[in-house]
């Protein structure tokens, strides 16, 4: 096999995978493990994929821009509202929830009944939504995030101190197998990293565009949450975190 037909079943491989061993190459390709290794540092040098122990992961773009809750209210809905749907039966009497801005999370409180619960969130629209269900619910203080129409900054971050959460519920920009759950500002992350860290068990509702994407600022590993998602296509998270498929 000519070199660069190697490197285009590699980089093939990756595409669909987002990371290889060593050893799955070797058993794919029928080829040696020496050869295996210096394809992998061929393409590492052109930049292709990143070379790592073991093996190599896919060259991953940074998504930098957030969009406007307008913009991304209407993507995936049926995949969202599903996700929601399993999200909001997780919640049991007695639980007191926090509930993290972001569209998936906004149609959780669509869900929801009147059972004897406490919220607390950051989002705009999320408080005033469980407010007209007749829940009980606590909106964090601070600056309001025009975009993403969330509550961030210091106050936001004292305000949680405070609390411990049974269960937090959150949305997320980026699920990576090597970098986490990431979201594209700093404030927002340093929001959601503290409320996860007062909450007993944690879960993230990611829809399957979220996958294989990173944004700048990472929130959480992915061993610390639950993912809720409509269908994993990447069977290989199943191994680093929780997964729940809606529509598996």
């Amino acid at each position: 096999m000519l070199a660069q037909e190697r490197f285009e079943k590699i980089l093939e491989l990756l595409r669909v995978e987002q990371s290889v061993t060593v050893t799955e190459l070797t058993e794919k390709l029928n080829i040696s493990e020496s050869t295996i290794r210096r394809d992998l540092t061929a393409l590492d040098q052109q930049g292709l994929l990143i070379k790592v122990y073991g093996g190599a992961t896919a060259v991953k773009s940074v998504l930098a821009r957030e969009e406007a809750v307008a913009q991304k209210s209407g993507k995936n809905l049926k995949e969202k509202q599903e996700i929601a749907k399993y999200a909001a039966s997780c919640i049991l009497p007695g639980d007191f929830v926090y509930i993290d801005a972001g569209t998936t999370t906004e149609l959780m409180v669509d869900f929801l009944g009147k059972k004897d619960i406490t919220y607390v969130t950051n989002g705009i629209s999320h408080a005033r939504k469980l407010m007209n269900k007749g829940s009980r619910v606590f909106l964090l203080g601070g600056e309001i995030k025009a975009v993403t129409e969330a509550i961030i900054g210091e106050d936001a971050l004292e305000d949680l101190e405070k609390y411990n959460f049974t269960k937090g519920f959150f949305g997320t920009n980026g699920v990576d197998q090597m970098s986490g759950f990431t979201t594209p500002d700093l404030k927002e992350a340093a929001v959601k990293r503290k409320a996860a860290e007062h909450c007993s068990q944690i879960f993230v509702l990611a829809d399957h565009s979220k996958f294989d994407q990173v944004s700048p600022v990472k929130f959480a590993d992915l061993k610390d949450a639950v993912v809720i998602t409509d269908q994993l296509e990447n069977k290989k998270y199943q191994k680093l975190t929780t997964i729940k498929e809606v529509f598996s």
